[in-house]
């Protein structure tokens, strides 16, 4: 915890402090004060106990220890993609995906003072998701651990000469100039995030709802052993609405794919598909059932 920069240490500590006393209401999220996962956490659950952590994988941890409730983690964003190492931390965690949350993304360019600026400072995705803006300017893209990190990092610098991108809130917790607000190449800017649990939803508690479920697979190394696992979902009417590959270690033959479908776990033809997969596959490992926040198609 006290590897943040000087300026978020404070509110770190209070937070801290607060969910020790109540960790069931914790919520762990990677991130400064006044982060994206912050803010998310906090319109997912403003009854909850915001708990900063400096990485997703400190956040997820904090879960498995008891330390926190649940954790708040995003996985991919509409501009930029899959969020870097998610596919491999979620199945290593050990925990379940019990909810989601869609949040519109919204960055500002802020600094102790008014520029020009040599370099801004953020995390790898704020940054992809702000390039063309970055690059119109000659400001140089300095990756940082996270957005509202960058802030606090650039507040304790006191250097005129660089700025950080980071949500509009962080400006005011950290004692920042908001240069340019919504500062983001695309306006429509939106992170999905997913709300981890030690343990799963009752499939029963999902009956009526529109459910999604979250797994990954590793496919055998024969030929067409993919289309062979699609056709599991295919000839049940699951529907799939994502999959992306990804490889496992270092010999590039085992190929593991995430994949959402919707449905839950106990819906009859959920459990054919899986059933059918587990037999086509390596291993199959569900990470969750739970409602989705937005209809898909």
């Amino acid at each position: 915890m006290r590897n943040f920069a000087k300026p978020a240490i404070a509110m770190v500590d209070t937070m801290r402090a607060a969910a020790a006393r109540d960790p069931d209401r914790a919520i762990a999220f990677g991130g400064a004060p006044g982060s994206n996962s912050h803010q998310s956490a906090m319109q997912f659950a403003p009854e909850a106990l915001p708990l900063p952590f400096l990485g997703f994988e400190d956040a997820l941890d904090a879960v498995e220890q008891g330390t926190a409730g649940c954790a708040m983690i995003p996985i991919e964003n509409s501009q930029h993609g899959r969020v870097a190492d998610i596919h491999f931390l979620l199945p290593e965690s050990g925990l379940a995906i019990v909810a989601e949350h869609f949040m519109r993304i919204t960055h500002a360019l802020m600094a102790v003072g008014d520029g020009p600026f040599q370099a801004a400072y953020s995390h790898p995705q704020a940054l992809g998701q702000s390039r063309e803006y970055l690059r119109a300017r000659g400001i140089v893209p300095m990756s940082h651990a996270d957005t509202a990190g960058a802030a606090a990092f650039v507040a304790e610098r006191q250097d005129p000469a660089i700025a950080a991108l980071a949500p509009p809130m962080a400006a005011d917790l950290y004692g920042l100039k908001i240069i340019e607000d919504a500062v983001e190449d695309a306006h429509d800017n939106t992170t999905r995030f997913v709300v981890l649990a030690k343990q799963p939803l009752d499939p029963a508690h999902l009956a009526d709802t529109q459910a999604m479920t979250t797994l990954v697979f590793e496919v055998k190394n024969i030929p067409a052993a993919l289309y062979k696992a699609l056709g599991c979902f295919a000839t049940n009417g699951v529907n799939m609405t994502k999959l992306e590959s990804y490889q496992k270690g270092a010999s590039f033959a085992a190929t593991m794919f995430y994949a959402d479908i919707e449905g839950a776990l106990g819906d009859p033809r959920v459990d054919a598909a899986l059933e059918e997969l587990a037999f086509q596959c390596n291993s199959v490992r569900l990470l969750g059932s739970y409602a989705q926040a937005r209809k898909r198609g």
